[in-house]
Parts: structure tokens; C-alpha cells; sequence
């Protein structure tokens, strides 16, 4: 039976579900893994995820399709970027088939707080991996956790598919060789201070510049950057330091493929906004966000405009929503069924 929850009105905070999923590194191997009802974690004081902050995660969500179906969408992606980030910091990956199956057996045992379809809601999946064990010393640890927990979500930013105005960040999101293309913690950490700034100042998050010039727009909070120009081309930053989002190159394709524009992986010059009729922010929590305008310094530029979201933003947010809640035609592999 689905939960007695206000489908419709679903922010983006932690709701407790039923089962979780756990599975424990020891001697060089991970165990088979298995759900459970227990939502907290017991680790030693001497955790490396604690003092060294060797850990990461991902997020990727569960639709309700038309049909009735449940969908994972490009969970693959997910789990070659978390083996990607793992490697970065030195811990074991999780194969991708454990990857997958441990999202299926998540999201079939929390059915029931998985929004209806219709509702815009979805069920947000958070896979991670941490370091474990009895440790003091800076180095890797020999014990890990993997784990993944859901909970039911709404849109991340309020209001769902409206403009949001954003301000260029005096911070820098990430070195430039240093962790940023790695969904790591730290990462997000340091993001806080110029977020809750930028949110003081009633801007929806910050926009980071690129760490070694300060010119170029890489990130947008915790999203991808993309810009549609005046001649109908689709541009994202391209950038070593920039986590590669599997919602912004799924944009990509459906951009070249779908909407049969011109696409781009390349610079976006914070001083050329006005080479761009409309911009967004992208990402799996955030699906979709048009950027009404940004605030760089005294400048505040505005796109499409403030108030309406751009056609080829909203062409492009249809297609990507239809595909993952099963009205459209999928590119091949990228649905995964549940049931």
C-alpha cells in the first residue's frame, strides 16, 4: 500500500523508509551484501571517512512510469562514475552488476513510498561508500561500506520548473587538479559557506568560475552548467575539474539527437553571457532548472527571462521527464526496469 504522504507537495529532505542497503570490504573482497531496517551506521571512531574524508556517493532516482512500471534511468552511468570516484581516492570499487542489483532490491522493498505517477515526485536513491575500520594513520583504509538508502523527493529547487536567478561565487568549488571531477564530500563541503551566501542574498545557490582563470562558468551549486546560444546551440562547460553529470550528457544526446541542434563541450566565458538566449542548471536532483539570470559583480544578466521558462529548455525537460516516466521512447539502455 503506498504511504499516506502529500505526494504533490514534496520538498527534497530525508524521509525514513523501510529497508536500506548494506554491504561490508573486508580482506580484499565485498560480501553478498543485504537489506536492512537498521538507518544508522556503526563504524569505529578511527573511520578514514571521518578524518580523512575518504569517501564518496551518488544519486540517481526511481520513476513510477505510465504504465505502472518502475524505472532506474542510466543507473550504469552511476555506477562507473562511483567506480571512477572510488578509484580516485583509492578505495575498491563496487562492480556495476552489484551496483544495479543493489539499487533494484532497494527500490522493490520501498515500493510503497515510491510518489505515483502524475504526482512529479520520485524516489531519490543515495548510493555510497565509506571508509572504515580501526585507523589513525593518514592512508587508505583496508575496510569499507557500501550502502544505499531512498527517500522520497520532490523538486530540489522550489517551485519546480521555474527560473531561478544565481550569483558568481568569490570561491573556488574545486582545485584545479584536485578532487572536483570525483563525487566526493569534500566537495560539497566547501560549497556550504558560498551557498548559504548566495541564498542570503535571495539567490537560489552560487555559480563557480573556473579555479585557475576565474573567467570561465563551470558549475552551478551542485549542478552542470548549459546555455543555449542565440543560433540554437547547445554549449556545456568542459572543464578537467568539473563532475561529469549523467543528467547533462544525457542532454547532450537528446539535444543533437532529439532537437537536432548543434552541441558543445567547451568554454563559457562569464564575460559573453549575452552570446545566450536561455540557460540552466542540470543535474539529478535537480533535473532541469532554467537560470533566469546571474549576478556577476555589479552585472546582473537575464536570459529568456525571469519569469518564463525558454522553448528550448522546456523541449528539452519534456523529452528528458518523458523518457524517464516511460511516455517517450528511450534511447537504447538507457531504462533499467525494476518491474
Amino acid at each position: 500500500m503506498p504511504k499516506d504522504i502529500d505526494w504533490k507537495n514534496l520538498g527534497f529532505s530525508y524521509i525514513k523508509t523501510d529497508k536500506r542497503y548494506i554491504s561490508y570490504f573486508k580482506d580484499g573482497k565485498w560480501d553478498e551484501g543485504t537489506l536492512t531496517e537498521d538507518n544508522v551506521l556503526h563504524i569505529s571512531e578511527g573511520s578514514t571517512a571521518l578524518h580523512y574524508g575518504q569517501q564518496c556517493f551518488e544519486g540517481l532516482k526511481a520513476y513510477r512510469a505510465k504504465d505502472g512500471s518502475i524505472n532506474l534511468f542510466r543507473p550504469d552511468q552511476n555506477a562507473l562514475r562511483m567506480q571512477k570516484s572510488c578509484e580516485r581516492l583509492l578505495m575498491p570499487q563496487v562492480p556495476t552488476e552489484k551496483f544495479i542489483e543493489a539499487c533494484k532490491q532497494v527500490v522493490a522493498a520501498n515500493e510503497d513510498y515510491l510518489p505515483p505517477y502524475g504526482t512529479g515526485g520520485t524516489l531519490y536513491l543515495r548510493p555510497f561508500v565509506i571508509g572504515v575500520g580501526d585507523n589513525v594513520g593518514v592512508q587508505a583504509a583496508d575496510e569499507y561500506i557500501f550502502s544505499i538508502f531512498c527517500t522520497p523527493v520532490g523538486a530540489y529547487f522550489k517551485g519546480g520548473l521555474q527560473p531561478a536567478n544565481f550569483i558568481v561565487s568569490e570561491f573556488d568549488r574545486a582545485a584545479p587538479r584536485g578532487t572536483g571531477a570525483a563525487k566526493v564530500g569534500g566537495n560539497y563541503a566547501s560549497s556550504l559557506l558560498p551557498g548559504k551566501e548566495a541564498k542570503k542574498r535571495e539567490f537560489a545557490d552560487a555559480i563557480y568560475l573556473d579555479p585557475a582563470s576565474h573567467t570561465k562558468i563551470e558549475e552551478v551549486g551542485a549542478a552542470n552548467f548549459f546555455a543555449i546560444t542565440k543560433d540554437d546551440r547547445f554549449i556545456t562547460p568542459f572543464s578537467p575539474s568539473i563532475l561529469p553529470s549523467i543528467t547533462k550528457y544525457s542532454l547532450l544526446y537528446l539535444a543533437e539527437h532529439r532537437l537536432g541542434l548543434e552541441v558543445e563541450e567547451g568554454d563559457v566565458y562569464i564575460d559573453q553571457l549575452d552570446d545566450f538566449k536561455e540557460a540552466g542548471a542540470c543535474g539529478t536532483a535537480a533535473v532541469i532548472t532554467p537560470i533566469g539570470g546571474i549576478q556577476n559583480g555589479e552585472d546582473f544578466h537575464v536570459f529568456y527571462s525571469e519569469t518564463e521558462v525558454g522553448p528550448v529548455t522546456k523541449e528539452l525537460y519534456d523529452e528528458l521527464c518523458g523518457i524517464q516516466f516511460g511516455e517517450r521512447q528511450a534511447p537504447e539502455d538507457w531504462i533499467v526496469k525494476v518491474k
